[in-house]
Protein backbone atom coordinates (compact mmCIF):
# COMPACT_ATOMS: atom_id res chain seq x y z
CA UNK A 1 0.00 0.00 0.00
CA UNK A 2 1.23 3.45 -0.89
CA UNK A 3 2.43 5.68 1.97
CA UNK A 4 0.37 8.89 1.62
CA UNK A 5 2.28 10.53 4.46
CA UNK A 6 5.25 11.05 2.13
CA UNK A 7 3.27 13.82 0.39
CA UNK A 8 3.16 15.96 3.51
CA UNK A 9 5.92 18.13 4.91
CA UNK A 10 7.46 16.78 8.09
CA UNK A 11 6.91 19.00 11.11
CA UNK A 12 10.11 20.64 12.37
CA UNK A 13 11.35 20.19 15.90
CA UNK A 14 9.32 23.11 17.23
CA UNK A 15 11.58 23.45 20.27
CA UNK A 16 14.53 24.49 18.07
CA UNK A 17 12.92 25.69 14.83
CA UNK A 18 13.75 29.28 13.90
CA UNK A 19 13.41 31.25 10.70
CA UNK A 20 15.86 34.13 10.83
CA UNK A 21 16.62 36.83 8.28
CA UNK A 22 18.21 40.22 8.96
CA UNK A 23 14.78 41.84 9.33
CA UNK A 24 12.50 39.01 10.49
CA UNK A 25 12.57 36.21 13.07
CA UNK A 26 9.89 33.54 13.45
CA UNK A 27 9.68 30.74 16.00
CA UNK A 28 7.14 28.48 17.63
CA UNK A 29 5.73 29.72 20.93
CA UNK A 30 5.56 26.74 23.28
CA UNK A 31 4.25 25.93 26.74
CA UNK A 32 1.21 28.18 26.81
CA UNK A 33 -2.28 27.04 27.77
CA UNK A 34 -5.03 27.63 25.23
CA UNK A 35 -8.76 27.41 25.95
CA UNK A 36 -11.70 27.84 23.60
CA UNK A 37 -14.60 29.58 25.35
CA UNK A 38 -18.07 29.64 23.79
CA UNK A 39 -21.34 31.13 24.97
CA UNK A 40 -22.02 33.95 27.43
CA UNK A 41 -18.69 35.76 27.51
CA UNK A 42 -19.76 38.15 30.28
CA UNK A 43 -20.48 35.13 32.50
CA UNK A 44 -17.09 33.71 31.49
CA UNK A 45 -15.38 36.95 32.54
CA UNK A 46 -17.11 36.95 35.93
CA UNK A 47 -16.25 33.28 36.59
CA UNK A 48 -12.67 33.33 35.33
CA UNK A 49 -11.43 36.86 35.89
CA UNK A 50 -10.26 36.97 32.25
CA UNK A 51 -11.61 39.77 30.07
CA UNK A 52 -14.53 38.59 27.94
CA UNK A 53 -13.96 41.17 25.20
CA UNK A 54 -10.75 39.84 23.66
CA UNK A 55 -8.50 41.47 21.09
CA UNK A 56 -9.22 41.35 17.38
CA UNK A 57 -6.89 40.95 14.41
CA UNK A 58 -3.71 42.97 14.91
CA UNK A 59 -4.98 44.12 18.31
CA UNK A 60 -2.52 44.14 21.21
CA UNK A 61 -2.93 41.45 23.88
CA UNK A 62 -1.46 42.16 27.30
CA UNK A 63 -0.76 40.31 30.51
CA UNK A 64 0.01 36.73 31.48
CA UNK A 65 -3.49 35.69 30.46
CA UNK A 66 -5.58 37.26 27.76
CA UNK A 67 -8.24 36.52 25.16
CA UNK A 68 -8.49 36.86 21.40
CA UNK A 69 -12.00 37.36 19.99
CA UNK A 70 -12.99 34.76 17.40
CA UNK A 71 -16.70 35.44 17.05
CA UNK A 72 -19.51 37.24 18.83
CA UNK A 73 -19.73 34.41 21.37
CA UNK A 74 -16.28 32.79 21.16
CA UNK A 75 -12.80 33.48 22.55
CA UNK A 76 -9.39 31.89 22.49
CA UNK A 77 -7.91 32.33 25.96
CA UNK A 78 -4.13 32.09 26.31
CA UNK A 79 -2.28 31.89 29.63
CA UNK A 80 1.15 31.03 30.97
CA UNK A 81 -0.34 28.75 33.63
CA UNK A 82 -3.55 26.72 33.72
CA UNK A 83 -6.64 28.65 34.76
CA UNK A 84 -8.55 27.48 37.81
CA UNK A 85 -11.75 26.84 35.87
CA UNK A 86 -13.12 23.49 34.80
CA UNK A 87 -13.50 22.49 31.19
CA UNK A 88 -16.97 21.55 29.96
CA UNK A 89 -20.36 23.21 30.18
CA UNK A 90 -20.99 25.78 32.94
CA UNK A 91 -24.50 26.51 34.18
CA UNK A 92 -23.78 30.25 33.80
CA UNK A 93 -24.10 29.76 30.03
CA UNK A 94 -20.64 29.11 28.63
CA UNK A 95 -18.46 26.15 27.70
CA UNK A 96 -14.69 25.78 28.09
CA UNK A 97 -12.61 23.44 25.93
CA UNK A 98 -8.89 22.78 26.38
CA UNK A 99 -7.40 23.27 22.93
CA UNK A 100 -3.65 23.55 23.58
CA UNK A 101 -2.95 20.25 21.82
CA UNK A 102 -5.00 21.32 18.79
CA UNK A 103 -3.36 24.66 18.01
CA UNK A 104 0.23 25.51 17.17
CA UNK A 105 1.32 29.06 17.95
CA UNK A 106 4.03 31.06 16.19
CA UNK A 107 5.64 34.42 16.96
CA UNK A 108 7.10 36.73 14.31
CA UNK A 109 9.06 39.91 14.96
CA UNK A 110 11.34 42.35 13.22
CA UNK A 111 11.39 45.42 11.03
CA UNK A 112 9.96 43.44 8.07
CA UNK A 113 6.86 42.41 10.02
CA UNK A 114 4.50 44.58 7.95
CA UNK A 115 5.90 43.10 4.72
CA UNK A 116 5.38 39.63 6.20
CA UNK A 117 1.78 40.45 7.12
CA UNK A 118 1.16 41.88 3.62
CA UNK A 119 2.19 38.54 2.12
CA UNK A 120 -0.13 36.64 4.47
CA UNK A 121 -3.35 38.64 4.30
CA UNK A 122 -5.02 41.52 2.54
CA UNK A 123 -6.09 43.10 5.84
CA UNK A 124 -4.47 46.36 6.89
CA UNK A 125 -2.19 45.63 9.88
CA UNK A 126 -2.72 49.19 11.10
CA UNK A 127 -6.46 48.63 11.53
CA UNK A 128 -7.44 46.36 14.41
CA UNK A 129 -10.65 44.45 13.76
CA UNK A 130 -13.26 42.94 16.06
CA UNK A 131 -12.20 39.34 15.34
CA UNK A 132 -8.70 37.87 15.43
CA UNK A 133 -9.86 34.97 13.22
CA UNK A 134 -8.84 35.53 9.60
CA UNK A 135 -7.35 33.94 6.52
CA UNK A 136 -3.57 34.06 6.71
CA UNK A 137 -1.33 32.41 4.11
CA UNK A 138 -4.46 30.81 2.66
CA UNK A 139 -5.54 29.05 5.87
CA UNK A 140 -7.70 29.91 8.88
CA UNK A 141 -5.64 31.48 11.64
CA UNK A 142 -5.93 33.58 14.77
CA UNK A 143 -3.66 36.64 14.52
CA UNK A 144 -2.90 39.43 17.00
CA UNK A 145 0.06 41.27 18.55
CA UNK A 146 1.69 40.83 21.93
CA UNK A 147 4.83 42.49 23.27
CA UNK A 148 5.85 43.82 19.85
CA UNK A 149 5.47 40.40 18.20
CA UNK A 150 2.84 38.99 15.89
CA UNK A 151 1.23 35.83 17.24
CA UNK A 152 -0.35 33.34 14.85
CA UNK A 153 -2.35 30.31 16.01
CA UNK A 154 -3.22 27.58 13.47
CA UNK A 155 -4.62 24.07 13.61
CA UNK A 156 -1.69 21.80 14.50
CA UNK A 157 -2.28 19.76 11.34
CA UNK A 158 -1.54 22.87 9.24
CA UNK A 159 1.53 23.99 11.19
CA UNK A 160 4.10 22.32 8.90
CA UNK A 161 2.44 23.91 5.85
CA UNK A 162 2.45 27.35 7.48
CA UNK A 163 6.10 26.90 8.52
CA UNK A 164 7.08 26.14 4.92
CA UNK A 165 5.08 29.15 3.73
CA UNK A 166 6.76 31.38 6.34
CA UNK A 167 10.24 30.17 5.31
CA UNK A 168 9.47 31.07 1.70
CA UNK A 169 7.91 34.44 2.60
CA UNK A 170 10.83 35.38 4.87
CA UNK A 171 13.33 34.42 2.15
CA UNK A 172 11.48 36.46 -0.46
CA UNK A 173 11.28 39.48 1.84
CA UNK A 174 15.01 39.22 2.59
CA UNK A 175 15.84 38.87 -1.12
CA UNK A 176 13.68 41.89 -1.92
CA UNK A 177 15.34 44.07 0.70
CA UNK A 178 18.82 43.03 -0.50
CA UNK A 179 18.20 44.56 -3.94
Amino acid sequence: MRDLAEKWSAAPDWQNAVIATPDLAIRAALGLNQLLVSGDLDAWARASGVDGTGVGAFGIAQGDRYAARLARDRLLVVSKSPLAIATGWHADGFAVTAISAGLQMFEAEGTALDAFIARGTTLDPGQASASAALSFAGISAIVYRREGKLRIHVDRGLAAYLWTWMETAAGNIAAGSAK
